[in-house]
C-alpha cells in the first residue's frame, strides 16, 4: 500500500457515503477508527509487557475482536456493521465504568468517545474504511514512523476543512515557539487548548533526544499535560501522544477557562507552557467570573493569557501567539492584563509573524509572546524591564503561505539568527527589530503595536475575520478616548 496515499484513498471512499457531509466530518470519521486501530496495537505491547493487563474494553468490542477481515465471510458488514458500531459500539464505549483508580490510558477510552459519532450510513463502504485501516501494521518502528507521517497529513488537512482549521497550528510555528523554549526533560510542559496536540509533540522531539535510560523514558512518559474542549481534536490529541509512545497520556476532554484562577495551587502550575489560544470567540459569563474582576475580558485569548499567568511555575517560561487585537488594545481588560504581565513576569520577546501563517483559517495577523516568571517581584517595580521587538518577514519567494506552499522552520532561521545574538534593526526607516524600556511602553498605556510590517497591502478578509479586527479596533478606540476624556476632565476641574 502506498503510505504517501493513505489519507486520500479513505477520503475517497468516504464521499461516496451520503451520510458524510464535507471534509470536517470525513476527518472526524476517519480519525475514530484510527484511534481504535492504533488503541489496539498499543494493547497489543502492554500485554507483551504485563502479563496482567486487562483491557478496559469487552472482548466483543476490542478491534480485533470485530474489525479484522479474516476473509472467511463472516467479517461484519452492510446492515449489520451499521447495527454493531451504532448500537453497540458507541454505547459500549460511553458505558465504560471507570474510577479513580482506573489509569489514564483506559479513561481516555470512555473520554474519547463522550462527543463523537459515526457518520457513515453504508455499511458496506464502513467495512471498505476499516479494512484500508487495518492494512496498517504497527509491528516494527519504520511502519508506526510511516504511519506518524500519514497522520501528521490528516492533521495539515485540517487547515481546510472549514472551522476544525482552528485546531491546528502549522508545525513549523510549535517547533519554532518550543526550540526557543528549550524545555528540559524533568520538566513538565502544558498546553490548555491543546487542539490536536502540535506543542505537545514538538516538545516530545525535543525531551526524545533526552532520553538516556529507563529512568528516563519514565519522566518522559510523564512529561506533557493537555486540554482539550472539543471532541475531534481531543481524540486527535489522545491518538498523537499514543504514537509518541505516551502510554498514559494526561489529555483531558474539558474547558479550562471553567475554573476559578484563584484556586490554582503550586501543584497546578506548569514549567513550560506553549500555545495557541483560540481566539475571536467569546465566553459565558459564568466563565468570566473565574478570573478577578479587571481581568475580565470578552475575547477568548485574553482570558487564556490570564490563565496562563496563573499556571506557570515561578521560573517557569512560557510561548503565546496572540492577535494583533492584544497588542494594541487599550480597553479595560486588555490593559489590566498586559499591566500584570509586565509587572509580574518578564516580558522579553515579542516575534511579529506574516500574516497568512494560519491560512486559510484565518489571515488575522498574529504575534509570539515569549516570557517567564522570575521567583520573586517587587510591588511597583515591573520585572520586566525591557522587551524586544522583532518583525519576521516573508521569506524570498514567498508572497504568502499555502498548503502547497506551507510555512516551513527555515523560514524562522532569521528570528534563530537574531534571537542569539540581539540588535536593533531598522530598514527603510521602518524598525524590524527594537528593544524598548518598560518605562516607554507604560507611558503608551501599553500599546504594544511595535515594530510591524510597513506598507503593508490591504487584504481582503473573511467576514468573521473582518468584523473580529472591527470590533478589536472599535474597543481599543472607546478606550483611549475615554482615558483622553478623563485626562482632560481632571484638568479642568470637572467633576464626573
Amino acid at each position: 500500500m502506498s503510505l504517501n496515499n493513505f489519507v486520500k484513498r479513505l477520503q475517497d471512499i468516504m464521499r461516496s457515503d451520503a451520510g458524510i457531509n464535507g471534509d470536517a466530518q470525513r476527518i472526524e470519521q476517519m480519525v475514530w477508527i484510527l484511534f481504535l486501530k492504533v488503541y489496539d496495537a498499543k494493547e497489543e505491547e502492554w500485554e507483551t509487557l504485563d502479563e496482567n493487563y486487562t483491557s478496559i474494553i469487552p472482548s466483543e468490542y476490542r478491534w480485533r475482536n470485530w474489525a479484522v477481515d479474516h476473509k472467511d465471510g463472516n467479517a461484519l458488514t452492510g446492515d449489520s456493521l451499521l447495527d454493531f458500531v451504532n448500537n453497540k459500539l458507541f454505547k459500549a464505549f460511553k458505558e465504560l465504568a471507570i474510577d479513580e483508580h482506573t489509569p489514564m490510558k483506559q479513561i481516555i477510552v470512555k473520554t474519547a468517545f463522550e462527543d463523537n459519532n459515526n457518520y457513515m450510513k453504508d455499511g458496506i463502504l464502513l467495512r471498505q474504511v476499516i479494512n484500508a485501516v487495518n492494512e496498517l501494521n504497527f509491528d516494527d518502528y519504520q511502519d508506526r514512523h510511516a504511519f506518524g507521517d500519514i497522520y501528521e497529513t490528516i492533521l495539515k488537512s485540517l487547515q481546510s476543512a472549514g472551522n476544525a482549521g482552528e485546531f491546528y497550528t502549522p508545525r513549523a510555528v510549535t517547533d519554532f515557539m518550543t526550540q526557543m523554549v528549550a524545555p528540559k526533560l524533568g520538566e513538565s510542559i502544558a498546553d490548555f487548548a491543546c487542539g490536536t496536540g502540535g506543542f505537545l509533540t514538538s516538545a516530545l522531539k525535543i525531551l526524545d533526544n533526552q532520553v538516556q535510560t529507563v529512568k528516563d523514558k519514565t519522566v518522559y512518559n510523564s512529561s506533557v499535560y493537555g486540554v482539550e474542549k472539543k471532541a475531534l481534536p481531543h481524540l486527535l490529541c489522545v491518538t498523537n501522544m499514543l504514537l509518541h509512545d505516551i502510554d498514559n497520556p494526561t489529555i483531558i476532554h474539558s474547558n479550562s477557562l471553567e475554573k476559578n484562577v484563584r484556586d490554582y495551587k503550586d501543584t497546578d502550575r506548569f514549567d513550560v507552557i506553549l500555545m495557541n489560544p483560540p481566539y475571536g470567540g467569546s465566553e459565558k459569563e459564568g466563565v468570566k467570573i473565574n478570573f478577578p474582576t479587571d481581568l475580565r475580558s470578552s475575547e477568548t485569548a485574553d482570558l487564556f493569557l490570564s490563565l496562563i499567568m496563573y499556571r506557570l511555575k515561578k521560573n517557569g517560561r512560557a510561548a503565546v501567539i496572540i492577535p494583533d487585537g492584544f497588542l494594541f488594545g487599550t480597553d479595560n481588560a486588555k490593559v489590566a492584563i498586559k499591566k500584570k504581565l509586565f509587572e509580574e513576569f518578564n516580558l522579553h520577546t515579542v516575534v511579529r509573524m506574516p500574516h497568512d501563517v494560519f491560512a486559510p483559517y484565518t489571515n488575522i495577523k498574529t504575534n509570539i509572546l515569549f516570557f517567564d516568571r522570575p521567583l520573586t517581584f517587587t510591588a511597583g517595580k515591573p520585572a520586566t524591564t525591557k522587551t524586544w521587538f522583532y518583525r519576521l518577514d516573508m521569506s524570498d519567494g514567498y508572497k504568502h503561505f499555502s498548503k502547497t506552499k506551507p510555512m516551513k522552520l527555515e523560514h524562522f532561521a532569521p528570528a534563530m539568527e537574531w534571537w542569539r545574538e540581539r540588535t536593533e534593526i531598522n530598514i527603510d526607516s521602518f524598525d524590524k527589530a527594537k528593544c524598548y524600556e518598560v518605562a516607554e511602553l507604560v507611558a503608551r498605556n501599553y500599546n504594544i503595536d511595535l515594530c510591524g510590517f510597513p506598507h503593508e497591502k490591504e487584504e481582503i478578509l473573511s467576514p468573521r475575520d473582518l468584523i473580529a479586527q472591527y470590533q478589536e479596533k472599535r474597543a481599543s478606540l472607546n478606550a483611549d478616548i475615554d482615558r483622553i476624556l478623563i485626562e482632560i476632565e481632571k484638568i479642568l476641574g470637572v467633576e464626573t
